[in-house]
C-alpha cells in the first residue's frame, strides 16, 4: 500500500481526500456568474393571518364558503393559471367580487404555507371557522311529524376528519335530513373536514349534542325508530340484528355510525331498537371483515334512502312490492298522508304488459 498515491490509499481504508486534494465540483458555474453557487430559490415570506381566522383550501370548499352566508370572508388567494384552472379562478373572483372579498394573486409556495402543503388546487380562503350548532338552539325548527319520512344521521365519537368529511359528503347527496355528533371526542369542523366533504360542510347544518344517551332517548320517546350499526361477526344483548336489505323505513328513523376504531359503545347499543349489518359477497378473511367507516354508512344509507316514498314515485314503489298472490288490495300513497284507497290491484296480469292491473276504485266492482 506504500506504493500507492496518497488519493488510492485513502480509498481502500476509507478516508475522505486529503488536505491538498479537493472534491470535484458536479456542476461549473457559468460564464459571467463570477463563481455563485447555484440560487436556492426564493424566500416564502410569511402571509400574516386575521386573528381567530382559518384557511380553506380547495376549489369546491372555496367556491361553497364564497355562495353561502354562514362565514365571515376576509381574503381570496389564487394562484397565477392558465388554461381551464384560468377559468375556475375568473369565477372564483366573480365571486368575492360578490361579496367584497379582496382577491390576492400569489405563487405556489405561498399558497403550499398556507395550508401547510395540503392539495389546494391553486386557491385558499380566509375566513372565520365553522361550529356545530347546539341541538338546543334549533329544536323542533324542522317541523317534524311522525306522518313523514325522516332521516337523522348521528356519528359518535368520529375523529378522523377526512371520515367525518366523507360522511357529510354523502349524507348531503342522498337527502339525509340532519347530522348530529356527540361534542365529546368529535372532529371539529375544520378546512380538511370542508375539502374531504367536497364543500357540502359549507352548505349543510352540523348540529352537536352533549348528551347523545338522553338525545336518543327523548327521540325513542317521540316515536322515532333507533337503528344502530354492527359488523357480521358482532352481536348485541336483546337488539335485533338484521340486514339493511330487510330493513322497512315506515316512521323516522335515526342511524347511529359509531367510531372508526371502536363501533358504537355498549350504552349507546342498548337504546338502538335493530341493528343493521350489510351482507358480504364473500367469505371474509380474518382480520378483513370490516369496511370503513365512510363506505359503511354510504351503503347504509343508500339501502334506506331508497325506499324513500317522493311524490308521484311512493305508489310506483309500493305497486312493484306487491305480491301476486292476493285476490285485491287497496293502495293508498303514503307521500299523501292517509285517507282512504285511491287504487285497487287486480290479480290477473295484463296480457300486454304481464304485470298486475291497476284499476281505479271507482271501475271494481
Amino acid at each position: 500500500l506504500a506504493l500507492l498515491p496518497p488519493s488510492a490509499r485513502s480509498c481502500c481504508f476509507g478516508v475522505g481526500p486529503t488536505r491538498d486534494q479537493q472534491p470535484t465540483r458536479l456542476y461549473t458555474a457559468r460564464e459571467g456568474s463570477k463563481g455563485r453557487s447555484r440560487p436556492q430559490g426564493r424566500r416564502v415570506l410569511p402571509i400574516e393571518r386575521t386573528r381567530g381566522s382559518e384557511i380553506l383550501f380547495g376549489v369546491a370548499p372555496c367556491s361553497m364558503a364564497l355562495s353561502q352566508a354562514r362565514r365571515d370572508l376576509f381574503r381570496l388567494f389564487l394562484k397565477q393559471s392558465v388554461g381551464p384552472q384560468r377559468l375556475v379562478s375568473s369565477e372564483l373572483v366573480l365571486q368575492a367580487a360578490a361579496r367584497g372579498v379582496p382577491v390576492l394573486h400569489v405563487g405556489r409556495r405561498e399558497l403550499d404555507e398556507l395550508c401547510g402543503g395540503r392539495v389546494h388546487q391553486g386557491v385558499c380562503l380566509e375566513a372565520t371557522p365553522l361550529r356545530y350548532k347546539r341541538m338546543e338552539e334549533d329544536e323542533g325548527s324542522d317541523g317534524e311529524s311522525t306522518n313523514r319520512q325522516l332521516l337523522w344521521l348521528v356519528l359518535e365519537q368520529i375523529q378522523d376528519p377526512m371520515n367525518l368529511g366523507a360522511l357529510l359528503r354523502s349524507a348531503y347527496f342522498l337527502g339525509v335530513d340532519r347530522v348530529v355528533t356527540s361534542r365529546r371526542n368529535s372532529c371539529p369542523l375544520t378546512p380538511t373536514v370542508s375539502k374531504a366533504s367536497s364543500g357540502a360542510m359549507e352548505v349543510f347544518d352540523v348540529y352537536s349534542t352533549d348528551d347523545l344517551r338522553s338525545f336518543l332517548k327523548a327521540k325513542a320517546a317521540e316515536g322515532w325508530e333507533v337503528v344502530g350499526t354492527v359488523s357480521q361477526s358482532e352481536t348485541v344483548e336483546n337488539v335485533p340484528v338484521i340486514s339493511c336489505l330487510e330493513f322497512r323505513w315506515n316512521k323516522p328513523i335515526i342511524l347511529v355510525i359509531g367510531s372508526e376504531g371502536d363501533g358504537l359503545s355498549l350504552e349507546t347499543q342498548l337504546l338502538c331498537h335493530q341493528m343493521l349489518l350489510i351482507p358480504s359477497g364473500r367469505t371474509l378473511h380474518p382480520g378483513i371483515e370490516s369496511l370503513n367507516v365512510s363506505v359503511a354508512t354510504g351503503i347504509l344509507l343508500h339501502s334506506i334512502c331508497s325506499q324513500k316514498l317522493r311524490k308521484g314515485k311512493g305508489l310506483g314503489r309500493l305497486l312493484a312490492r306487491c305480491h301476486h298472490d292476493v285476490n285485491c288490495a287497496a293502495v293508498s300513497d303514503p307521500a299523501e298522508g292517509a285517507r282512504a284507497p285511491d287504487l285497487l290491484i287486480s290479480r290477473k296480469p295484463d296480457a300486454v304488459f304481464g304485470v298486475s292491473r291497476v284499476l281505479p276504485l271507482q271501475q271494481q266492482g
